[in-house]
């Protein structure tokens, strides 16, 4: 069963939401094939952004630093709970639509699940800096991937266009925030949900599609 994904590498929800997707997708038993598409949850972030995690989110949504730091132990604590370590405090925030060509190079080449793993790992785990060139060929090269390929794709934009079309088709479709699973191309399922949800909502499809065969 066809899943696709829009998402930011720069959305804590987004890797939270891809170990709960595959724990109920495990749950549920269905066979699925995912694809990510790109969506940039901030297009302005400079390349260079000078500051904090903190600095950042308050600056952005014009919080104080104190209420910020709160939601950012919450967000750790839910990430620890599905076996994620983010450390905010090594966090480098950057503009992500070079991790986007990135993830479309991936897919041509057929890895673009560790990819996306690889770039979630890196950027809310390790302190990476993904909005350069020279970090995301060596993430790609960990991930598995033809790096001279990846250089010149980076470098000459050769997916910039698959990157605005996921945009907007996820226009087209009304979503507005991320993580976001269309299933089997029908049905939508915003946000990091239960694995349960994932799972009854997988488990619901394949036995629709196969009342009708």
């Amino acid at each position: 069963m066809k899943i696709d994904i829009w998402s930011d590498v720069a959305c804590p929800w987004c890797f939270i939401g891809k170990r709960k997707f595959e724990e109920g997708a495990r749950r549920s038993g269905v066979p699925v094939e995912v694809e990510y598409h790109s969506f940039e949850l901030s297009p302005d972030t400079p390349v260079d952004f000078e500051g904090s995690t903190t600095e950042y989110l308050a600056e952005r949504k014009g919080l104080p630093a104190g209420q910020v730091a709160a939601m950012l132990q919450q967000v750790t604590e839910i990430a620890a709970a599905v076996d994620l370590h983010y450390d905010f405090d090594r966090v480098v925030h950057t503009n992500t639509v070079l991790a986007h060509e990135l993830l479309h190079a991936a897919k041509a080449q057929g890895r673009q699940l560790e990819t996306a793993e690889a770039l979630f790992r890196g950027y809310f785990e390790q302190g990476r800096h993904v909005g350069r060139v020279d970090e995301l060929v060596s993430i790609a090269g960990e991930a598995g991937l033809d790096t001279v390929a990846v250089r010149t794709a980076l470098e000459t934009h050769e997916f910039l266009g698959a990157v605005h079309a996921d945009q907007a088709q996820a226009v087209a479709y009304g979503i507005r925030g991320v993580p976001f699973f269309v299933i089997d191309g029908r049905y939508g399922v915003s946000g990091a949900q239960d694995p349960d949800v994932f799972a009854g909502a997988l488990t619901q499809v394949a036995a629709e599609r196969e009342s009708v065969r």
